[in-house]
């Protein structure tokens, strides 16, 4: 996909109106540093601009001072973000404790079921990926810290929307959009809400080639103190796996990995 083909990032993706409190020049700065990806890790000025439909001369202001404060560099014609950007991302989790927490607990699971895990938090209509061991690549995608999907297509976006308050995911799923990532994706709401009622009475989701043709994924809640703070999931090739086989095989690891990092975030809280 070229930088024309992708779609303009929304301002606010996933939030609420902005309010009287809405700093527009604050969020035009990120959504500057948000157009750059793993497929994209040079743009040039005019790339940029259509992007975040800003004007050439506004997005190169806010550009020129992302390259002054030191979040982006520039050789004259392209413009790349500079490592100090994570710094953005690193006080988040670190304040959060949870990658930490999580990430033994995934490598033990891994080591146990052969096969690849992850815990993510939800932000917005979104996953965000927090902690991940991976024993293999299966996705056609690259999956890192801090990679996003919509929450609704994936096991873990389902565990935690099936865990919010009825208010609250009626105003998530308001904001969503529901694209079909696969012909096998949930893309209505009505159809999304009955499988969101499963989750919530199982206790587990299971999606099943979905996000992306060829993989499966079963996802639990990770519940500290009656809140349900991140979803942990193993994720597999359609190939090795049935479904039956990944409940049966997967879940009760799984469920185990998702209790010892509950137990020690709930710790971690008292301390």
């Amino acid at each position: 996909m070229t930088p024309e083909q992708r779609p303009v990032p929304s301002e606010h993706p996933g939030h609420p109106e902005p309010s009287d409190q809405y700093v527009q020049s604050l969020v035009r700065g990120l959504s500057v540093i948000r157009v750059f990806d793993a497929e994209h890790p040079q743009l040039t000025l005019s790339e940029i601009a259509a992007l975040t439909a800003l004007t050439r001369a506004t997005a190169r202001r806010f550009l020129l001072t992302l390259v002054e404060v030191g979040y982006v560099q520039t050789d004259g014609r392209l413009f790349s973000l500079t490592p100090r950007v994570l710094d953005l991302g690193f006080s988040y989790l670190s304040a959060l404790g949870l990658p930490d927490i999580a990430q033994p607990q995934l490598e033990d699971l891994s080591r146990t079921t052969g096969e690849s895990s992850s815990a993510s938090v939800l932000d917005g209509t979104e996953i965000v990926y927090v902690a991940r061991a991976a024993v293999r690549r299966i996705m056609s995608v690259s999956i890192s810290v801090g990679t996003r999907f919509p929450a609704h297509t994936t096991s873990m976006g389902r565990v935690l929307l099936a865990a919010l308050a009825p208010d609250d995911l009626a105003a998530r799923l308001d904001r969503a959009v529901f694209d079909a990532r696969t012909p096998r994706t949930l893309h209505t709401r009505a159809d999304i809400e009955a499988e969101l009622g499963r989750v919530r009475t199982q206790g587990f989701a299971l999606v099943d080639q979905e996000l992306e043709l060829g993989l499966r994924s079963i996802a639990v809640p990770v519940i500290a103190r009656g809140d349900t703070v991140a979803a942990v999931n193993v994720s597999v090739s359609a190939g090795t796996f049935t479904v039956p086989d990944m409940i049966d095989g997967l879940l009760p690891p799984l469920q185990r990995a998702a209790a010892l990092i509950a137990a020690n975030v709930a710790a971690s809280r008292t301390r």
